[in-house]
C-alpha cells in the first residue's frame, strides 16, 4: 500500500493534491494556535484600511487583520464542510442500500422519495432545509448534508444495481450470507472508489454551500466566522479594497480543488476497506431432512422459468441420486444455466420458479421458508460459477471468502475457518495454499481461480456441487484438472451436475447426461448409450476426433436455435432437423422411455444402432 501511495504522488495529480493537502492541514491545525488570538485584535487606529506591510489583505471594520482572519477561519470552513459531506454520505449509502433489503413496497417508498429529492437542486434544498433547522452551524451543516444525500443515494443504488448481478454476490447467496451482511461486505466494498471520488467532489461543493449560507446569514454566527462570513463582510468594499472579498474566495476555490484531487488519488490507490468484525461462535446448523427415497438427492418435476413475456425453460424433469454425476448440455441459450440457478434458490424477480415438484434432500425449495433455505442450501449444496474472476469478490482476499462459508455455516472462528480454507486450498492442489490464501483473486491465474472456487464449494461438505460451465476459456491441461478434481469430489460421496456446452467434456466426467434445446430436456440417457434424439447426434458430430478427416469442413448444425419468445408450437428443433416430419411441426414431442434409464422427446428417434 506505501509503495502504490508513493507512486501515486509522483504523479501530476498525486503531486498536487499532496501539497494542497499538507497545506490544508497545516493551516486547519496550527493557524488558531498560532493567529487564533492575534485575528482577534481590534485596532481603532487602522480601520478598513487597505493592504499594507503590515496587514496584507487590510483591516475590518474593527481593524482586525483579514489575513490572520481568513487564515484561522480554515479550521471551521474545512471542518464544517466535511462534517455535512459525511453527513449526506453516510444517508445516501443507507438510503441507497435500503431499497435491497426493505420489503417491495417499503423500496419503492423509498426510492420515489429519492428521485424526487433528486429533482431539485442541491443548494435550493439546503436553503429549504435552513429554515426548517434554523439559523446557525449545526441547522446549516444538516441542511446541507441532507441536500447532499440525494445524489449519494442515486449514485449508490446505480452502483449497487451494476454489482448485484455479478457471480460472487450470487456465490454469497448460495452461501447463505444475509442480505445486510451481504450489502457491507460483498457489495459496498466494491462500490467504494466511486463513493469516495464523489464525496471528496461533494466537500468541495458543501464548503462552497456553506460558505454561501454565510454569506446570506444563515449559517456562521458572530463572534464565530468563516470564508463565507468573511466573504458577506467585505463584499460591501469591493470597490476600494477588493482583496477583502477576493482572498476568502479564493480561499473557497483552492481547498476545493485540494478535495477534488485528493479524491482522485486517493480512489486510485485504495477504496473503503470492509471493517473487521468479530463474529460470535454459533452452533452448527441443524442437519437437513433426509430425502423421500434413498435414490433422490434432487427431484425436479415440470420445472419452469419464466419471466415477464418469456419462459426460457419449460417442463424440464430430472433427479439426481446421492453420489451421481449428471450432466446438462446444450447450445447457448438452452436454458441449462437458468435451470442450476433456479434448483439453487438464486433465480431472483422479476423471474418465477414454478415447478410440481422441487425437491432437495427430501425439503420443497419452493414451499420451504427463506431461514429454512439457507440452513438447507448453505452447508449442503455448493455451485461453482462458470468465470472465477468475476465470481469472485475483487475486493476481499480469497481466503477469508472461503472462510465466510464455514463461519455463517458451521461455526468456526475467523482462526478456525481460515485454516479449514488454507487446508481446502491444498485440497484442490492450489500450490502453497498459506501464501495463496492471503492473495486477491486477480493475483491468481485462471485455473487457480477456478480450483480455488471449488474449494470454495467443498468448505461446508456439499451433498451436491453444481458446476455451470466450470471449464470455459481453460487451456486443456487445466481442464484435465478441473474434470479430475470433479471426479475426485464424486469419489467423496457428493453428487456433481455439472453444465456444459460441450458434450465430450461431459462424457469424461458424468454417468448421466441430460440434453436440452430451447428450454426442455430432448434426451435423457447413459454417457454408455447410443444418443437417439437428432440434435444429441448432431452435437456429437461437432466434435472432432483423432478420426476426423482434416481435408473436409468441420461438421455444423444448420440454422439456430429459437429464442425464448419465438418456440415454435411443435418441436422446438424440426426447423433444423433432417428427419422432421408433419407431426413434429404441429405437436411437441414428450420425453418417453425407449430402454431402461434412457428417456427421448422425439416423434422419429434414430434407430439405437446405425
Amino acid at each position: 500500500m506505501a509503495r502504490k501511495w508513493l507512486a501515486a504522488v509522483r504523479t501530476p495529480v498525486g503531486a498536487c493534491s499532496a501539497v494542497l493537502l499538507v497545506l490544508v492541514c497545516a493551516l486547519a491545525v496550527l493557524a488558531p494556535i498560532l493567529w487564533g488570538e492575534a485575528a482577534e485584535i481590534t485596532d481603532t487606529n487602522a480601520i478598513k484600511q487597505g493592504p499594507s506591510a503590515a496587514h496584507l489583505l487590510g483591516t475590518d471594520s474593527l481593524g482586525r487583520d483579514l489575513f490572520l482572519r481568513v487564515v484561522v477561519a480554515t479550521r471551521l470552513s474545512v471542518s464544517l464542510a466535511l462534517a455535512s459531506t459525511a453527513i449526506g454520505l453516510v444517508a445516501g449509502v443507507i438510503l441507497g442500500l435500503a431499497p435491497s433489503v426493505l420489503p417491495r413496497r417499503a423500496a419503492r417508498l423509498v426510492t420515489a422519495a429519492v428521485d424526487i429529492a433528486v429533482a431539485f437542486p442541491a443548494l435550493l434544498l439546503a436553503l429549504f432545509l435552513a429554515v426548517i433547522f434554523g439559523v446557525g452551524v449545526k441547522g446549516a451543516v444538516l441542511a446541507i448534508g441532507l441536500a447532499g444525500a440525494p445524489a449519494f443515494a442515486r449514485l449508490t443504488q446505480t452502483l449497487a444495481a451494476s454489482v448485484s448481478g455479478r457471480d460472487f454476490v450470487a456465490a454469497a447467496k448460495v452461501a447463505g450470507v444475509g442480505r445486510i451482511r451481504l450489502m457491507t461486505r460483498h457489495i459496498l466494498p466494491n462500490i467504494g472508489e466511486p463513493l469516495v471520488v464523489n464525496a471528496t467532489i461533494g466537500a468541495g461543493a458543501a464548503l462552497l454551500a456553506f460558505a454561501g449560507l454565510s454569506f446570506l446569514g444563515i449559517g456562521v454566527q458572530a463572534p464565530e466566522y468563516d470564508w463565507g462570513r468573511l466573504l458577506g463582510e467585505g463584499l460591501d468594499r469591493i470597490y476600494t479594497n477588493p482583496a477583502a472579498a477576493l482572498a476568502p474566495g479564493i480561499a473557497v476555490v483552492v481547498i476545493g480543488l485540494a478535495f477534488n484531487l485528493f479524491g482522485e488519488t486517493a480512489a486510485a490507490v485504495i477504496g473503503i476497506r470492509v471493517p473487521r468484525t468479530r463474529v460470535r461462535e454459533r452452533p452448527p446448523p441443524a442437519p437437513a431432512r433426509t430425502a423421500s427415497g434413498e435414490d433422490e438427492l434432487l427431484v425436479a418435476e415440470n420445472l419452469e422459468v419464466a419471466f415477464p413475456g418469456i419462459t426460457p425453460v419449460r417442463g424440464v424433469s430430472f433427479t439426481i441420486a446421492p453420489g451421481e454425476a449428471v450432466g446438462i448440455v446444450g447450445e447457448s441459450g438452452s436454458g441449462k444455466s437458468l435451470t442450476a440457478l433456479a434448483v439453487s434458490n438464486l433465480i431472483e424477480a422479476p423471474g418465477v420458479v414454478r415447478a410440481g415438484r422441487l425437491d432437495f434432500l427430501g425439503v420443497p425449495l419452493l414451499s420451504a421458508r427463506p431461514g429454512e433455505l439457507r440452513t438447507l442450501l448453505g452447508p449442503s449444496l455448493s455451485m461453482v460459477f462458470q468465470d472465477p474472476m468475476t465470481s469472485f469478490n475483487p475486493a476481499q482476499r480469497i481466503g477469508r471468502q472461503l472462510a465466510e462459508v464455514a463461519v455463517a455455516h458451521q461455526g468456526l472462528s475467523r482462526r478456525a475457518a481460515m485454516d479449514r480454507a488454507v487446508d481446502r486450498l491444498r485440497a484442490v492442489h492450489v500450490g502453497e495454499p498459506e501464501r495463496r490464501a492471503r492473495q486477491y483473486p486477480h493475483e491468481f491465474s485462471g485455473g487457480m481461480r477456478q480450483r480455488a472456487m471449488i474449494g470454495m464449494g467443498l468448505m461446508a461438505r456439499p451433498r451436491l456441487v453444481v458446476a455451470d460451465e466450470p471449464t470455459t476459456a481453460l487451456d486443456v491441461r487445466v481442464q484435465r484438472e478441473v474434470l479430475r478434481l470433479l471426479s475426485r469430489i464424486r469419489a467423496d460421496g457428493a453428487a456433481v451436475l455439472l453444465i456444459s456446452h460441450d458434450i465430450s467434456v461431459v462424457k469424461k466426467t458424468c454417468s448421466r447426461l441430460l440434453v436440452m434445446y430451447a428450454g426442455r430436456v430432448v434426451e435423457d440417457l447413459p454417457v454408455t448409450a447410443t444418443p437417439r434424439h437428432p440434435y444429441t447426434r448432431a452435437l456429437l458430430a461437432t466434435v472432432p476426433d483423432l478420426d476426423t478427416d482434416l481435408d473436409q469442413p468441420l461438421a455444423t448444425i444448420p440454422g439456430r436455435p429459437p429464442g425464448p419468445h419465438e418456440v415454435p408450437p411443435g418441436c422446438a428443433f424440426a426447423p433444423r432437423c433432417a428427419f422432421a416430419a408433419e407431426r413434429c411441426v404441429r405437436e411437441d414431442p414428450t420425453l418417453a422411455p425407449t430402454a431402461p434409464g434412457h428417456l427421448v422427446a422425439c416423434w422419429n428417434p434414430e434407430p439405437p444402432h446405425e
